[in-house]
């Protein structure tokens, strides 16, 4: 999983699912697992 400040690029990717947990924003691909990141 990677830190990054910004999710754009990711949850534009085919699959993707912006999920908020904990206060923290996820973004969660379940067609390709490797594109997983949290916000900030």
């Amino acid at each position: 999983m990677k830190v990054r400040n910004s999710l754009r690029s990711l949850k534009n990717q085919p699959g993707a699912q912006v999920v908020r947990r904990r206060g923290r924003l996820f973004v969660v691909n379940r067609q390709n697992p490797r594109l997983k990141a949290r916000q900030g």
